[in-house]
């Protein structure tokens, strides 16, 4: 099996975070997926960016759905990069996406967009949020769908299975080799988070997860000789 590697936010290591230019970097580097998260504006725009407010990631302050994409267009998201919206992504990249949602509102927003551009086999949906993962997936028939978590146990793997997802994105930091045979059990691929050094990548390759999600391009030039 391929080990799959994909790009946090792009390659936030080396570009500004969640923009165009740095999604274009991870598709030049030749990752495997690239991965953004989405939020809605005040006007109901599908906006790729990670955290509730711009204030860490542009020169802006406040919570995105307080603002309109009119608003949120005037912000530098770094080295003059504008914040973009989903759909500008799907434009600029061929690599196929793993789109971070944060809860059921904005799962409805893409479901509408999956379903009009026919994203069922280019988009992967994930969130750390377990109905949310149950809401696209009864919207969008037929979509992969990923459950993160970042502070879990064993238990993590009967949620992934009730949310029906078909993988797992998890953070390496808490990572055992009984979650991931719990895992392998149920069927489920298992990708790490985030995997930035050599020994976090022998970390994962020695549990023999499916994929890493990493920072930095280089990690794919590396992973083909990790064992």
């Amino acid at each position: 099996m391929n080990f799959l590697t994909i790009g946090h936010r792009g390659v936030m290591g080396v570009e500004p975070e969640n923009t165009l230019r740095s999604f274009v970097a991870a598709q030049q580097a030749g990752l495997d997926l690239i991965e953004l998260d989405l939020h809605l504006s005040k006007d109901g725009a599908l906006v790729v960016m990670h955290d509730a407010e711009v204030d860490r990631t542009t020169d802006g302050t406040g919570p995105i759905a307080e603002k309109t994409l009119e608003e949120l267009r005037t912000l530098d998201a770094g080295r003059g990069e504008r914040v973009p919206v989903f759909e500008e992504v799907l434009d600029a990249v061929k690599t196929p996406l793993q789109a971070e949602i944060k809860d059921v509102a904005a799962a409805r927003a893409l479901a509408e967009v999956m379903q009009r551009r026919d994203l069922v086999s280019r988009v992967e949906v994930s969130s750390f949020h377990d109905e949310a993962v149950t809401e696209i997936a009864r919207l969008v028939p037929g979509v992969r769908t990923a459950l993160i978590a970042s502070r879990y146990g064993p238990d993590v793997v009967e949620r992934a299975q009730e949310a029906g997802a078909a993988t797992l994105c998890l953070n390496i930091r808490r990572l055992t080799l009984e979650v991931v045979e719990q895992a392998r059990k149920a069927d489920l691929r298992v990708l790490g988070w985030v995997v930035n050094t050599q020994d976090q990548l022998r970390l994962v390759r020695a549990l023999q997860l499916d994929g890493a999600t990493t920072d930095y391009p280089e990690i794919k030039r590396t992973a083909r000789f990790t064992a």
